[in-house]
Parts: structure tokens; C-alpha cells; sequence
């Protein structure tokens, strides 16, 4: 049996993946962390006592997970990202897949440092040292890191039943990544550089298809549907849909492309950004009424709260 939970972390993404035979766990992956804080300081306040956030870190202490097979990072937004220091304090992982690794002796990005860059590219460097940091400190509880060149879609098989697709933006972005990166870590600090490449984040954003007992689930990670309304967009059983449902995460070609029975949203509720965004919300309804989201959104006349810690799915 295949288990999926899309974690309630607030803001953000976090996607965990078991394969079950009866009780015994014989697979486990982690797609993406969530935010380093279950209340953004520019979003309203959690108010309601019925909320069930809950931090990545901890919804797999609580459910017993001790050790991921697979973790893989798509991008490195904040609200992808900010929670892998509570998840390698959890957990120990046998395979860090991601678009970027740090160098091994990457010290601190010191984002609030004096170093006379605009807001926009000091949140890029705070991304990145949110991630960065974590791997440094927990590396010893990684087994192997392997940074995927984005050059080829990767194609893996993950266990006898379960097989997964890593499919990824335009090739030259990832080298581009790499340049960026690199060249903070040598202590370059270009604003011009990073606040283009903060705006090209989302773009360079990995999905994944995953295949079981001919059913086939994609992670739209934070892919714009520009990016993707092509031959890759085939019909799926079950849509994570891109990027918290923003007016640019999803079109009507991209829908009939993929044809989702089931849709989740990984967002949180009372956004002021709109995101879920009430059109996108309507379009999604044209095509599944099968429609989930991890927080308790509300959107009167389209969507009434549902507090849980995850929206849990098994696939026999």
C-alpha cells in the first residue's frame, strides 16, 4: 500500500511518501520540509484553536518515522526549505537528492550581515543558509548527497512497485543555479545576481511523477503551468497542484492535459496574497470535485474549513 500525506505545515510545501506492507514500513520519502515557522510575521495570525499545523520534523517523530529513504528538495524557497533543520533532527536520510549542493565547507551566508544589499537579495541568501546551515551541522546523518544536473529528466526506481520521475525546467537554469550559489559562498556578493535569480526560483522549481499499481501522482512543486503545458502534462490519478494554487500555478490546458481525479493544495489558510486563489479554485472544481487542502482554508461559497495535520491518502 502506498501512503501519502501532504503535511499541514502552514506555509509551504511537505509531502511525505510511504510504501506499507501491513504495518511494516518498507519505503519512506520526504518531498520538500516547509517553512522554518508555522506563522509567517506578514501573514495574519493562527487565531483558531482548532488549528493542526504541525512542522515537518514532527509529523514524522509523531508517526514514528525514524529514517527516509529519499529526501528531495525542489527548490530552495523559503517555505520549501526553512523546515530541514527539524527534519535531519528527526530523521537520518539515506539519500539527499536536490538541484544544488553546498560546497562541504560552506560556512554561514550571513544574510543580516552589513553587507549593503537590497531586501530581495538578502532573502536569497537567507534561503539558501537555511539550507545550507542544516547540512552542515546534520551531515553526518545524511548517507550521500546528489546533485541532480537538470540537464535530462532522472527516471528511478524506488522500490519494486513504487518508480518516480524528476522532471525539471529549462536545462540552462540549474548551471546558472550553480554559478549564483557558488559565488556567494566565496563571499561574492552581487545584488544584481542574486535578485535575478531569487525571481527565477519558482521556474527552476522541480516536479515528479510518481508511478504504483498503475496509478500515477504528480508534484507540481512551484512550477508555473507555462512550463509545463506540454507532452510531459499527461493524465494523472492524483495532482499536488503547483504553487499553492496561484493565479499562475494552473490553466484550463493545463487541466485537460492532466485530467487529476484528485487535487490537493499545500497552503495556508487566510493568505493575503491569494493564493488559493478563488478562480483557480473554481477551475480545479471543473475538473475534480475530489479537491483537498492541508490547511483549513476557507473561501466562502467554494470552500469550507477542514482542520487535520495532513491530507492522508492510501493506495492499495
Amino acid at each position: 500500500m502506498l501512503v501519502l500525506d501532504f503535511i499541514n505545515v502552514g506555509n509551504g510545501d511537505s509531502i511525505l511518501v510511504r510504501e506499507m506492507e501491513g504495518e511494516q514500513l518498507r519505503f519512506s520519502m520526504l518531498v520538500d520540509c516547509g517553512h522554518d515557522s508555522l506563522e509567517r510575521d506578514d501573514h495574519p495570525p493562527v487565531e483558531d484553536e482548532r488549528s493542526c499545523r504541525i512542522y515537518a520534523g514532527d509529523f514524522l517523530k509523531k508517526h514514528g518515522v525514524a529514517h527516509l529513504d529519499v529526501l528531495l528538495v525542489t527548490h530552495f524557497h523559503r517555505d520549501h526549505i526553512g523546515g530541514l533543520g527539524r527534519v535531519l533532527e528527526a530523521v537520518t536520510v539515506g539519500a539527499l537528492l536536490t538541484p544544488y549542493a553546498p560546497p562541504a565547507d560552506a560556512g554561514s551566508l550571513d544574510p543580516d550581515g552589513d553587507n549593503g544589499l537590497p531586501r530581495a537579495a538578502r532573502n536569497v541568501l537567507r534561503c539558501m543558509d537555511l539550507y545550507a546551515g542544516p547540512l552542515g551541522r546534520y551531515r553526518d546523518r545524511i548517507g550521500r548527497i546528489t546533485e541532480l544536473p537538470g540537464d535530462r529528466m532522472e527516471r528511478l526506481r524506488l522500490t519494486d512497485d513504487l518508480a518516480m520521475d524528476i522532471l525539471f525546467g529549462e536545462p540552462a537554469l540549474y548551471p546558472r543555479q550553480r554559478a549564483v550559489y557558488d559565488a556567494a559562498f566565496r563571499g561574492e556578493r552581487n545584488g544584481y545576481d542574486l535578485i535575478h535569480w531569487g525571481k527565477s526560483m519558482n521556474v527552476s522549481s522541480l516536479r515528479q511523477r510518481l508511478y504504483y499499481h498503475g496509478r500515477e501522482i504528480v508534484l507540481g512543486g512551484d512550477a508555473y503551468a507555462h512550463m509545463w503545458e506540454t507532452e510531459t502534462a499527461t493524465p494523472c490519478d492524483i495532482l499536488k497542484v503547483p504553487h499553492h494554487a496561484s493565479l499562475s500555478s494552473t490553466t484550463r490546458k493545463l487541466l485537460r492535459l492532466l485530467r487529476p481525479k484528485t487535487a490537493v493544495v499545500c497552503v495556508a489558510a487566510g493568505r493575503p496574497d491569494e493564493r488559493p486563489h478563488p478562480y483557480i479554485v473554481s477551475l480545479l472544481r471543473e475538473f475534480t470535485e475530489d479537491l483537498h487542502f492541508t490547511d483549513a482554508v476557507a473561501i466562502p461559497g467554494l470552500v469550507e474549513p477542514v482542520f487535520h495535520e495532513s491530507v492522508h491518502m492510501e493506495l492499495p
